[in-house]
């Protein structure tokens, strides 16, 4: 049994040693004899491992104090490659002090395979700059700001930017001018007062009852004047044009439309009509105010009553005002999208040169 035992213990203590020969820490300064106040020094914290391996470092962080007294400025790191499959991977760390003293720097801890390595305990020396005071008369005032020489490759982006943002300005103002030389296309909807064909049609029959033409001895004008009312009834009510019909076209119209309302009636009153003009006929006593009164019972038993008595009258633009009205939209598209591209240029070009002389 005891040999059983320290055949085991003998195992795990070259595994712990083949483990520890695996991975190496190297913690190391490279300012050994220590540096001025205000100077800067590295340090670099190497870890050479497998390459599969985890390395995990502590979390420094920039401008704060890696120990009491000494500052960390900044943390670089790389990664090489090493023999026999292995890889080593730096930790570079800035560091300064501004205080006259030698700082012990403790040994870094990293864990690789979540086991903990440690390097080596380091010590920085932080001396002050010998002053002679013995010749004051070589001590010297500091020296003035030195101005930068002018590099193209600075201003060159700023410059090309100023050149474009002139271009597109010169370009909105030439649209701006096309603008208002295309005057814009202004069109209105009129609202027009539509007389109804019956309103229309009694109108005319109510001046011909004003003038008494019923009793006027010129009955070709009289006859002339009522036919000619019903006929611009008739072309807007039932909508053929009986202004350029005869009487039995009218009458068969008027029968293919439906509307058979006293037919027989308008058909003696157009004939009668058609008699006076043309053959001279006299017509008897009474025979003109009943045809009169024919007239008004056709339009008032034809008429379409709830029409509307507005019509909207929409303009219709012709193909030049509608390149003109299309013109002026692609117009004002441009200029509002150079307008917000010459802005962004003047605000960056602006800020370069902000940062360029301050």
């Amino acid at each position: 049994m005891k040999k059983i035992v320290a055949i085991i213990g003998f195992l795990t203590l070259l595994a712990v040693q083949t483990q520890a020969q695996g991975v190496q820490v190297e913690q190391k300064l490279d300012s050994v004899n220590g540096i001025f106040i205000g100077q800067q020094a590295h340090m670099t914290v190497a870890v050479t491992a497998e390459k599969d391996a985890k390395v995990a470092f502590p979390a420094w962080k920039p401008m704060s104090y890696l120990v009491p007294g000494v500052e960390l400025l900044a943390v670089e790191g790389d990664t090489v490659d090493a023999d026999n499959g292995r890889q080593t991977i730096r930790r570079r760390l800035t560091i300064t002090s501004f205080d006259e003293n030698l700082y012990p720097i403790p040994p870094v801890e990293v864990k690789v395979g979540g086991k903990a390595y440690t390097g080596s305990q380091l010590a920085l020396k932080v001396v002050t700059v010998d002053v002679d005071t013995l010749h004051p008369n070589q001590f010297y005032p500091p020296k003035d700001v030195q101005k930068n020489p002018f590099l193209w490759s600075e201003w060159r982006t700023p410059f090309l930017l100023s050149l474009l943002f002139i271009a597109l300005l010169a370009l909105a103002l030439w649209l701006y001018l096309r603008l208002k030389a295309n005057k814009p296309i202004i069109t209105s909807i009129r609202i027009i007062k539509k007389v109804l064909p019956h309103q229309k049609a009694m109108k005319a029959i109510d001046e011909i009852k004003a003038e008494h033409m019923t009793a006027s001895e010129d009955q070709k004008e009289y006859y002339t004047r009522l036919t000619d009312t019903l006929r611009q009834y008739i072309r807007e009510r039932f909508g053929f044009n009986a202004m350029e019909m005869t009487t039995s076209e009218i009458i068969f119209h008027l029968q293919e439309s439906g509307d058979s309302t006293m037919i027989a009636e308008l058909k003696d009153l157009f004939e009668t009509a058609d008699l006076v003009k043309f053959a001279k006929y006299s017509t008897l006593m009474g025979e003109n105010d009943m045809n009169l009164v024919n007239a008004i019972n056709f339009i008032d038993l034809t008429k379409l009553e709830g029409q509307p008595t507005e019509e909207r009258v929409v303009p219709q633009l012709t193909e030049g005002d509608k390149k003109t009205r299309k013109n002026r939209i692609t117009i004002k598209a441009l200029l509002w999208t150079i307008a917000v591209v010459d802005t962004a240029l003047i605000v960056y070009v602006l800020y370069a040169i902000m940062q360029l002389l301050f």
